[in-house]
């Protein structure tokens, strides 16, 4: 069965700056959150501290990268009448520990993972009845480039792949879209066009507060037929 690459963390810390784009993906994911939240792949925690402000009962940050260290030390004093606790391995090697969690959750996560059709399943058997799973992950193979490549990302995904391979594991879709169709132009010229295999914190800072609001505003109104990203939240089916 595949594994991941060595898992270089959330990608990258620079992404910690995109505050507004965290928020945004938060939003999509409230109505749909459980109380007893695993988070795999937390990064550094710029996305768990969203999901501390939840105040689920628990909350358990899988982070396999040296990123850990970081991890623990941003939020491991922030307990917040949250049972909080912290893994420093993959999801595969915690899995069976885990007490049928109701919400698991892959921010920019499961693009670095070989067999991910494996790792869908093993989501679906850890999950309680009923349980949900939240992705989001890069979207369009034609933007693939040396920046993808270098931070151990095996695809970028289009969304009738994504769920069918969600469906094999034993899920039902609950919500699946395109995200960020604005951001698709703008990734091409840089890591297509230019070849760029970097993603520094100013350009994200900028995008964030910039184009970000607009491009949320724009795709309450209509959603896009694609986008840099996908968003997709399925159920357990049994």
């Amino acid at each position: 069965m595949g594994e991941s690459v060595v898992y270089p963390g959330r990608d990258l810390e620079a992404m910690s700056f995109a505050v507004n784009y965290h928020k945004w993906i938060l939003d999509e994911f409230r109505p749909f959150l459980g109380r007893r939240i695993v988070e795999v792949g937390a990064g550094t925690g710029s996305f768990s501290e969203m999901l501390l402000s939840e105040k689920p009962e628990t909350l358990t940050l899988i982070e396999p990268s040296a990123m850990f260290d970081q991890l623990t030390a941003n939020l491991a004093g922030r307990r917040e009448n949250v049972e909080l606790s912290f893994h420093n391995h993959t999801f595969r090697e915690v899995a069976g520990k885990l007490a049928a969690p109701d919400s698991i959750i892959y921010v920019n996560v499961l693009e670095h993972i070989e067999d991910d059709l494996a790792e869908l399943k093993m989501i679906s058997e850890t999950l309680g009845p009923r349980g949900r799973c939240f992705i989001f992950v890069p979207a369009l193979m034609s933007l693939y480039g040396e920046f993808d490549r270098r931070i151990g990302h095996f695809r970028r995904y289009d969304k009738a792949e994504i769920e069918e391979k969600c469906g094999l594991a034993g899920f039902k879709i609950l919500e699946s879209r395109y995200f960020d169709f604005f951001g698709v132009i703008p990734w091409w010229v840089k890591y297509k066009l230019f070849r760029s295999d970097s993603l520094g914190s100013g350009s994200v800072e900028l995008y964030d507060k910039i184009a970000v609001p607009v491009t949320r505003m724009s795709e309450r109104v209509m959603r896009p037929p694609l986008g840099k990203n996908i968003l997709l939240i399925a159920e357990k089916s049994s």
